[in-house]
């Protein structure tokens, strides 16, 4: 857990543009993109490298960057939290496959309000990213919580920057909860915010709200953890005020149908049942069919495989969602189409 707050902290002071490199090697696996994953992939990738000697040279870029990275083949594989469609994969020449099921949370600065003591719903929270509610006072808050002393202080609301698959997870929430961010903003990598704060990557966002006073951001629930920054519990699609848990991350993964997920195409945003958080998907990964490297491709599945057989426990401690095996089993199945791979 130090190690991973190092790594943390240092890329929030480079300004949330991070890069692993577990020994730069020429034979290392190289990829770019998705931050929401970066906390396992660095753990992922130390313990690979101290078992097999082969680093890991990922750059924590966004999940824009990694797609834009991956479809110049530029990296062996990009990164993203925003699953790509069929029609898309194909149009680009990529395969698509998760790696595991990670939740964001909302994180604050309110001094004297606790972390997990304060609400908030989706539509509240709609109109705060939409300029609408602006003081952390406003009725619909102090409706939801009742008894608490929420302050008369500015709502200073932080967003990716960047092209992010956190914000498309983030921004699809909103939809689902808001027609009016559905119809007015909707759902991307990026999309144009009403009101708020830019800030790279998920480290970015972290760093920014942990230094401004009154803001709110949205960030994967590791960045939070370990940052120790405080989060606010949130009313679930069954009405239900459920904290960030294990036990809530996991309901909420329980509603993948991976059997009918087309190409591994899955959103898990604003779940059923009475204990799910309600803002959480998979990452994924995204590999050329027709690699430039072949022997590159395989190094980096081989990677992948081993962190399917023994990265799970690695990935609970973090509060990320394993895959079951039945879905890693399909997953590496579907590697056939992979034109010179066999890890």
């Amino acid at each position: 857990m130090k190690y991973l707050n190092k790594i943390i902290v240092g890329a929030v002071a480079v300004g949330a543009v991070a890069v692993l490199a577990v020994g730069a090697l020429a034979a290392d696996i190289s990829g770019a993109g998705a931050t929401f994953p970066f906390p396992i992939y660095s753990k992922w990738a130390a313990a690979y490298k101290a078992q097999t000697g082969t680093g890991l040279n990922y750059q924590s870029i966004g999940s824009g960057g990694g797609i834009s990275q991956i479809e110049a083949k530029t990296v062996t594989f990009g990164a993203s939290d925003m699953p790509m469609t069929a029609a898309d994969l194909d149009k680009n020449g990529l395969t698509m496959f998760p790696t595991v099921v990670g939740s964001e949370v909302l994180v604050y600065n309110l001094p004297g309000i606790a972390s997990n003591t304060l609400v908030l719903d989706g539509p509240t929270l709609a109109n705060v990213y939409l300029g609408r509610i602006t003081k952390w006072n406003d009725p619909a808050i102090a409706k939801l919580n009742p008894g608490a002393k929420l302050p008369n202080t500015a709502i200073a609301v932080v967003h990716r920057s960047d092209g992010s698959g956190t914000t498309f997870i983030f921004a699809n929430y909103l939809g689902k909860v808001s027609k009016e961010w559905a119809d007015k903003v909707g759902a991307a990598t990026a999309v144009d915010w009403p009101v708020g704060i830019g800030a790279k990557g998920n480290e970015g966002v972290a760093g920014n709200v942990a230094q401004t006073a009154g803001a709110i951001g949205y960030v994967e629930y590791a960045y939070a953890a370990q940052n120790k920054l405080p989060w606010t519990k949130l009313v679930n699609h069954d009405g239900k005020v459920v904290s960030p848990t294990m036990a809530s991350f996991q309901s909420a993964a329980a509603s993948a149908d991976w059997a009918h997920a087309d190409h591994f195409y899955m959103i898990l945003t604003d779940q059923p049942g009475a204990n799910t958080w309600p803002i959480e998907n998979p990452t994924f990964i995204l590999v050329p069919k027709n690699p430039p490297n072949p022997a590159a491709a395989n190094e980096a599945l081989k990677f992948f495989k081993w962190a399917y057989a023994n990265g799970g426990k690695m990935a609970e401690d973090l509060d990320y969602i394993p895959l079951p095996q039945a879905v890693v089993n399909r997953i590496e199945a579907s590697w056939k189409e992979i034109r010179g791979v066999n890890p």
